[in-house]
């Protein structure tokens, strides 16, 4: 099977980014962003999507977390869609539940190649630790626009704000490993279309 991976480098004036992305991995991963309850965020996702990633990102804390993980979430973005290639035999649909106590998260996607979000969750806290909760939403639209994804999130129910973040980030690993499997039954691209 032909090497899934990717490198990846983004520097600004804002933040300077480092990503290297394994999508045949095993849920190894080093990350560090600076934004403790990000990098938790992450290590889940990388665990429950069995993909590697390094990581490694700074940025203008000193102001707030936005730039750095907008910023991440489009590198990441990128690798996904630079690993991926030309998309052939992969299953291209992954849909994910995971609960989480109180919580049912959900993630659907779909690897077209034309990006949206669908997010439904509300959170009613500002802050998780010194992650903005309203990062969530601003992170998958990042991965999701330069992935070339059409994303679903939504919280089904739920009512601790830490469970609901968890459940969607490790909903998305899960859903993303399912997408990108590959079928051998697949011949070409999975699109009467002949491409995505």
């Amino acid at each position: 099977m032909i090497s899934r991976k990717s490198e990846l480098s983004r520097k600004t004036a804002e933040t300077e980014i480092s990503i290297s992305l394994n999508l045949d991995g095993e849920g190894k991963y080093e990350i560090n962003t600076g934004v403790g309850f990000f990098d938790h965020m992450l290590c889940l996702m990388t665990k429950h999507g069995l993909f590697d990633v390094n990581l490694s990102a700074k940025g203008d804390l000193y102001i707030d977390c936005h730039h750095t993980i907008e910023d991440i979430g489009i590198v990441i973005g990128q690798c996904i869609s630079k690993a991926l290639g030309d998309k052939k035999g992969i299953k291209r649909y992954g849909t994910s539940f995971v609960p989480m106590d109180e919580t049912l998260a959900m993630v659907s996607m779909d690897l077209s190649g034309r990006s949206y979000l669908v997010f439904d969750a509300e959170f009613t806290c500002e802050k998780i630790g010194e992650f903005d909760t309203e990062m969530v939403a601003e992170f998958f639209r990042a991965v999701a626009f330069n992935a070339g994804i059409t994303l679903h999130m939504e919280i089904v129910h739920g009512k601790n704000n830490h469970h609901m973040a968890e459940g969607l980030f490790k909903a998305f690993g899960r859903a993303l490993c399912d997408a990108v499997q590959v079928d051998n039954r697949i011949k070409g691209i999975m699109s009467t279309k002949g491409s995505i």
